[in-house]
């Protein structure tokens, strides 16, 4: 794979199934180099394989397809040029779609009625003055009065909040009909979902007085007109996703528990919970804290006997069907694969699923039987070898090689994912196949810290997050080297995020073991990051420990007198979540020392420009840690 072939690979969103479970819709993405931007249709995909899927839409950007229940209409968001995403509906015996909404911020999460007659979503309501035609530097002063005002990839948020609204998409199909707003006030709302009886909207909001300095949220349930707004969680929980129970007399949802201060989420599995719809009594957790966790994007379903849940698994993602009565999960899907978003009608389940030859496709069980509907997979990708192995302190560690075609010895390079607390897994990944088809060897793992493995495996880290994770990732490396062919003169290391951080403690304590790095929006300086990063108020004292004063030594800046490899730092401007000063400190500490060290800055992208930023920037980032690492470890 090179560069410019991101281009070819595609992300599939989370299917719909029809209420017959005769065929799915889902909505397939991929970056258009031309353009500059990434394309978005719905596909139609026949449930039983007997025909080939199609191209439904042939907007710019579509996404977030839904069924309406009784199968005559299909809801979904749809970007024209220059414009915010509104929602769109079409029918689904053929015709053009019509705009049912004209948010002046957008719109999503479209969520049908049980009637098939009216559309719930979410969209944000601007303040007076603000997000119209003034342009933002010219816009008034914020006053800022809370932890909480801003988040990365989004912006400011405290001056837009997200709102529930309903709308008739049947009152007129030449114009928009008004929308009623179901939630109100200085609080922001997300996930609407629909009682079975259409009598009540539930939703997620934190909307209790110390929702500022904590990761507590509630459910909520309102009339589809705002009125008769109640609490049926008790604040003791992180939630998401609320879904009914097929009866009406549960909700269930995904939540974490952030512990008694509210305030930690570092390390916490994120499993199923149900409430009873009237709040007699507080949730339940349906998935034992050990091991089950939400994948990442993950998507739960309610079915008819029980929540359709994706639960990460040593760098794979099983699809599981937990009882409503908290008894063991059933198994449906597992294997080397990752699956992150089921869906289900009519006792058909339709999941995406990802493996190593594809970065996903769709899958059907029906009647017990599994079978793979899509081939949008466009490439040819190296394997993975799965590599495990033994810390010196005889603890186990998992990961992965991604060996180059042709004779070696091949240059090796040690890349480390962010998080900490995520994992690297059984899907093709456009980093290590970009690197491996230049001809260097990609070793990656989940080290200590990482998710997939309980909650113990993660929390191994807090408070010696560097010392701790870096006994993990030389173990690998050395596992990865035995393999042979490979040349043990020539590795680099490499890393975002946390990785990037990483990538700066072994550059510190363990240069010896490396001839170049490269450090991508990293955290370097704790203190800093604390007061400047967008969660970094409740993120430092969390991974790093509640003590400031320990933090200068955890902090790889401290350390950066120790390193001596040449040294790539790459960073966004408007990155949030680990500010631009993170790079400029740890460029200027080692320009001023004479190590051999280059900065590249993107304009105008985020924390997550290598995963969604403009496609010219991915492929421009690529290229220059391909020069980067031909300059430093071919030569």
């Amino acid at each position: 794979m090179k560069p410019a072939d991101i281009s070819l690979l595609h992300t599939l969103g989370t299917p719909t199934v029809s209420p017959d479970g005769t065929h799915a819709v889902v909505a397939v993405t991929r970056p258009d180099l031309d353009a500059d931007e990434y394309r978005g249709e719905l596909w139609l995909v026949p449930t039983d394989g007997a025909t080939e899927p199609r191209q439904l839409t042939g907007g710019r950007k579509d996404g977030e397809p839904t069924y309406s229940p009784d199968g005559r209409w299909l809801a979904f968001t749809r970007a024209e040029p220059g414009a915010r995403p509104q929602l769109h509906v079409m029918p689904t015996t053929g015709g053009e779609p019509w705009k049912v909404t004209d948010q002046p911020l957008g719109a999503g999460k479209p969520a049908w009625s049980p009637d098939s007659r009216r559309l719930a979503f979410v969209s944000r309501v601007p303040e007076e003055g603000r997000y119209g035609d003034t342009k933002p530097d010219k816009e008034r002063p914020r006053r800022i009065t809370t932890l909480k005002y801003r988040l990365d990839n989004l912006g400011f948020y405290s001056d837009r909040r997200s709102h529930v609204f309903v709308t008739d998409p049947f009152a007129s199909r030449t114009s928009v009909a008004p929308a009623v707003q179901v939630t109100e006030g200085d609080f922001d709302h997300d996930d609407p979902a629909w009682s079975p009886d259409g009598t009540l909207l539930a939703f997620t909001a934190a909307r209790h007085d110390t929702r500022d300095a904590t990761h507590y949220s509630d459910l909520w349930l309102a009339a589809p007109d705002g009125t008769g707004l109640r609490r049926i969680t008790d604040t003791t929980l992180s939630v998401g996703q609320p879904r009914f129970t097929p009866d009406g007399a549960t909700v269930c949802f995904h939540a974490a528990a952030p512990g008694p201060t509210g305030r930690t989420l570092v390390a916490e599995n994120r499993g199923v919970w149900s409430v009873p719809a009237d709040g007699s009594a507080p949730p339940r957790r349906l998935t034992a804290a050990e091991p089950y966790h939400l994948a990442n994007n993950g998507v739960i379903v309610t079915t008819d006997d029980g929540v359709l849940f994706p639960a990460e698994n040593r760098g794979a993602s099983d699809l599981l069907l937990v009882p409503y009565d908290g008894s063991a999960p059933e198994i449906l899907i597992s294997g080397a694969r990752e699956v992150y978003a089921p869906a289900h009608a009519a006792g058909v389940v339709v999941a995406t699923v990802a493996d190593q030859t594809t970065s996903g496709e769709l899958v059907a069980l029906r009647d017990g039987k599994e079978s793979t509907l899509t081939a949008f997979a466009a490439l040819t990708p190296l394997p993975l070898e799965e590599i495990t192995t033994t810390a010196p302190d005889g603890y186990p560690v998992h990961g992965w090689l991604v060996r180059p075609t042709g004779e070696g010895p091949h240059p090796v390079l040690l890349m480390i994912h962010g998080g900490p607390f995520t994992q690297y897994g059984w899907r093709v990944f456009d980093e290590a196949q970009v690197y491996a088809a230049a001809g260097y060897a990609v070793v990656m793992g989940n080290p200590r810290g990482s998710s997939g493995y309980g909650e113990a495996h993660g929390k191994a880290v807090i408070g010696d997050v560097g010392n701790v994770s870096a006994i993990d990732l030389l173990a690998l490396l050395d596992a990865a080297l035995a393999t042979g062919g490979l040349d043990t003169g020539r590795v680099g290391v490499l890393g975002g995020s946390h990785g990037g951080y990483m990538t700066t403690w072994l550059a510190a304590h363990h240069g010896d073991r490396f001839k170049a790095a490269i450090s991508e929006r990293a955290v370097n300086a704790i203190d800093s990051f604390h007061g400047s990063s967008d969660i970094g108020w409740s993120f430092a004292r969390d991974l790093y420990g509640d003590d400031p004063a320990g933090w200068a030594e955890l902090s790889p800046l401290t350390h950066a007198s120790r390193i001596d490899l040449p040294f790539l730092i790459i960073h966004s401007e408007h990155d949030w979540r680990c500010p631009v000063e993170q790079a400029q400190r740890l460029f200027v500490a080692l320009k001023l020392r004479g190590v051999e060290t280059e900065m590249l800055l993107f304009p105008g992208e985020g924390h997550e420009m290598s995963r969604s930023g403009l496609p010219s920037h991915r492929v421009a980032r690529f290229e220059a840690i391909l020069d980067w690492w031909e300059r430093h470890l071919t030569a």
